[in-house]
């Protein structure tokens, strides 16, 4: 099982510490990947309920800078030259797929193919609407831009005509990345597992530190499988992630439950680091990397 880690792009340790210098500090601690998040805007007022926390309140202050998911992942990747990196999960419904193919594109063609995402249908109703984008077609508009994205990573995408989005023929898309980007269906809704398992490269699962349930994630990873298969997919092929939110300070506990999740289907765990434990970047890889070895 792999390990990973976030590198914060939200609040004030982005200002104080550095995208880079924290991404440079996880690679050489021993991470083998590397998340951010995402949100473009946030709003006063939220009635929409956050599906990570225990009551559906947000967990952190609206006010609080976040800075773009985009430019978080050229300045992890330009810092590192090992780990893979990420995104968990980016908006995409919010993205105009061909800007944002463009955008991994580069990154990943610049930087060794490093780059993996989580892309979800999006859960903040006000974000939607401060944006313009219908809040309602979010699941159809992430296949779509999903199909959009993949083909212009090929350099010369088909002509694609959807429900929301039309690429006319004979559009060059250059430069092509590395790999195709791993795109790993975020959320846990069950229409996330069927398309995590039909359309994805694998599943993104979120679960926080003090709620960890290893009984959902193996019924979620088994729906995951059982979709792929229907869909005529192979579902060895499929990444299993898991983003254990609010870890920071509970990671020698993790690290014991490390064989118990790997026991679920889980390929890959990605925790928080304390920040302002100098050391923190450092222990928790060793703790993670004794635990899965």
């Amino acid at each position: 099982m792999r390990i990973g880690a976030k590198v914060p792009n939200s609040g004030p340790l982005p200002a104080r510490l550095g995208i880079g210098p924290m991404s440079a500090a996880l690679e050489e601690a021993g991470f083998d990947s590397l998340w951010t998040s995402d949100h473009i805007v946030m709003t006063r007022t939220v009635e929409s309920a956050y599906p990570f926390s225990a009551r559906g309140e947000l967990t952190w202050d609206v006010g609080s800078p976040w800075y773009d998911a985009v430019v978080s992942l050229t300045l992890m990747a330009a810092a590192t030259k090992r780990c893979e990196v990420g995104v968990a999960v980016l908006v995409l419904p919010l993205r105009h797929p061909v800007v944002f193919a463009k955008q991994v594109a580069s990154i990943d063609a610049l930087h060794g193919g490093r780059v993996a995402l989580g892309v979800g249908a999006g859960w903040l109703a006000e974000e939607f609407a401060a944006l313009g984008v219908p809040f309602e077609s979010r699941g159809r508009r992430l296949e779509e831009w999903m199909t959009v994205v993949r083909a212009c990573w090929t350099g010369d995408p088909h002509q694609f005509r959807g429900d929301h989005y039309t690429l006319p023929a004979g559009v060059v898309c250059r430069p092509v990345p590395v790999r195709p980007s791993p795109l790993l269906v975020g959320g846990m809704s069950p229409a996330a597992l069927r398309r995590a398992g039909r359309l994805g490269d694998g599943w993104l699962a979120l679960q926080r530190a003090d709620a960890l349930d290893l009984g959902s994630l193996a019924t979620a990873v088994g729906r995951v499988r059982q979709a792929a298969e229907q869909a005529g997919r192979d579902p060895a092929a499929l990444r299993f992630v898991l983003r254990i939110t609010e870890s920071e300070g509970v990671v020698p506990k993790i690290a014991a439950m490390a064989g118990a999740i790997a026991g679920t289907g889980i390929t890959e765990i990605v925790v928080d680091v304390d920040w302002e434990d100098p050391e923190a970047p450092r222990r928790s890889a060793e703790l993670l990397r004794a635990a899965v070895s």
